[in-house]
């Protein structure tokens, strides 16, 4: 049985193992530590557990201009990602 992300127990969400997809950092600007110091940061909110109180769905409808753009990037990186491989 598969679970939803905000209804994994702090237990379950220590045991997840985060893998950003490739490409997901593509249009990173800033430094190679900014962008390690990124990854720490997002690893330790999911350690903590902070990720599940500040999630909020998100509402398709309810997308401005930016959230649009950003889903489009998201989108092409997804497609140009494809046959790459995890690191």
């Amino acid at each position: 049985m598969t679970k939803k992300l905000q209804d994994l127990t702090a237990d379950e969400v220590k045991e997840l193992k985060i893998q950003f997809a490739p490409g997901c950092f593509d249009n990173f600007e800033g430094t190679q530590e900014e962008l390690d110091e990124l990854v720490a940061q997002i690893k330790e909110m999911f350690q903590s557990g902070e990720f599940q109180k500040n999630a909020r769905p998100l509402d398709l409808d309810d997308l401005d201009e930016d959230d649009i753009e950003m889903l489009e990037r998201l989108d092409q990186q997804e497609q140009n990602a494809k046959g790459r491989t995890l690191q």
